[in-house]
């Protein structure tokens, strides 16, 4: 597999994983009859950002960064305010 093939195929990984998490949610929320965002959500949006931010460097495309940057640690922080939550409730 060449360089551009393989940064391809690298940004669709991304783009898969980035999209996956409404679909996650979508589900989750017809479970519950309500609207919900289930903790794999944010993982998906890590991993997915994560990987498109790369792709993004790869390309050089201060726009995609830019926006790839922001939501990633917007996810950071929701994960953190999560696990700080759920610490302060089982103590």
């Amino acid at each position: 597999m060449n360089s551009i093939n393989f940064w391809i195929c690298f940004g669709f990984v991304g783009q898969l994983l980035f999209g996956s998490r409404f679909l996650i949610q979508w589900i989750a929320s017809e479970r519950k009859k309500e609207s919900f965002i289930p903790l794999a959500f944010w993982y998906l949006s890590i991993g997915g950002s994560a990987i498109l931010l790369l792709y993004a460097i790869h390309r050089k495309d201060p726009v995609f960064i830019l926006g790839q940057c922001a939501g990633f640690f917007i996810y950071l922080r929701n994960l953190s305010f999560i696990y700080k939550k759920n610490k302060v409730s089982v103590s």
